[in-house]
């Protein structure tokens, strides 16, 4: 894998920085050697994100991380901002980038490609930017039904909030699954799939809406296909009730999952970026998934935002006993037990066959 550095100046520690996020968490596409934020300069990224080093170091400057890593080949824009804009300060670091013989990954929505001064700098200097989004943008794929064809047990992690982390508990339950003697494929809906490298991706939010079931089906009918797996895990984009990003119903829809993880954060009062608008009681999601999909969720995990370990195991406990519903905190437990719940579902139904190796272990 080609050497990447993450731009994320003065966000990596907020939601806007749930693409370097993933990037530190999980990178299969490139080799993640550094992020460059002056505010966490001289720290691991991974330690500050979640408390495991992961020995990626934070620099304060571009030509300090490109002093330490003369061979990176690709400046990554980390950050997913409302609107999908590129901070104004940005621009500045990327063009020194480029002028530096870096390629450019950007996930936004604000085209880098289409800027006449970072176009003709990148000509220039020989290098390619690469606009995720436009990867997709000319998608056009009408739904059929074909979903009926896809025997794997289909799983999608939902969200009561947007950037609350459902991409991640979703890779946390296909290495459960994958840990469990399960074959599960995983499926990315958003650019930063597509920056962790993963084979099945689409980027639902860039497709025009009349073919976004479409490229829905097609990519997990294109998984099940070419793979075969017992188990298909994805995640929601946005949340059931954001006003904003509202989300979710494209999968329920278009995917027609067997099971419905829900991701909560009780340590959020407020929607993402909306703070005039208050999270909607959990019953209600719960409520909404049963509506929508014909059962509850079948299991809850909890967001450890703004929460001591202490707390979120409470919550986890509070909320199991108060719904009935499997709840686990992925980051202190693991999801182990969900998936062996779905797994065991599952063979009740028939849909699966579950081998257990002895000593498996689950991230």
């Amino acid at each position: 894998m080609e050497k990447a550095l993450v731009l994320t100046e003065g966000r990596y520690l907020t939601t806007d920085g749930k693409t370097a996020h993933g990037l530190v968490r999980y990178s299969g596409r490139y080799k993640i050697a550094g992020l460059i934020d002056s505010t966490l300069a001289g720290r691991d990224a991974g330690e500050v994100l979640d408390g495991i080093k992961r020995g990626i170091p934070i620099y304060a400057t571009l030509e300090e991380a490109l002093r330490e890593n003369p061979d990176a080949r690709w400046l990554i824009i980390g950050v997913a901002t409302p609107g999908g804009v590129l901070p104004s300060s940005y621009k500045r670091i990327v063009a020194k980038a480029i002028k530096a013989g870096l390629g450019v990954v950007n996930g936004l929505h604000h085209f880098l490609s289409d800027d006449p001064y970072l176009k003709r700098l990148a000509r220039q200097s020989g290098v390619e930017i690469i606009d995720v989004r436009k990867i997709f943008y000319n998608l056009r794929i009408p739904f059929t039904g074909k979903i009926e064809d896809v025997k794997a047990t289909k799983v999608a992690v939902l969200g009561t909030d947007a950037a609350i982390g459902k991409r991640t508990t979703a890779i946390l339950l296909h290495e459960a699954f994958r840990n469990l003697g399960l074959k599960s494929e995983f499926i990315a809906m958003g650019q930063t799939g597509w920056m962790q490298g993963f084979k099945y991706c689409i980027v639902m939010d860039s497709i025009i809406n009349d073919f976004v079931a479409g490229a829905i089906e097609d990519v997990f009918y294109r998984a099940w296909v070419e793979e075969r797996p017992d188990v298909i895990v994805t995640h929601g984009e946005g949340s059931l009730l954001h006003p904003a990003f509202p989300g979710g119903f494209e999968l329920i829809g278009a995917a027609r999952p067997d099971f419905i993880v829900l991701q909560h954060a009780p340590g959020r009062v407020v929607f993402d970026d909306f703070p005039q608008y208050r999270i909607p009681p959990l019953e209600n999601y719960i409520r909404v998934i049963e509506l929508l999909s014909g059962k509850p969720p079948v299991a809850i995990t909890i967001n450890t935002q703004n929460l001591t370990k202490e707390e979120a195991l409470e919550w986890a406990d509070r909320i199991e006993s108060e719904t009935g519903i499997l709840t686990r905190v992925p980051f202190y437990q693991g999801v182990e037990d969900i998936a062996r719940l779905i797994a065991s579902k599952a063979m009740e139904l028939g849909e699966v066959r579950v081998s257990e190796p002895a000593g498996a272990e689950v991230l």
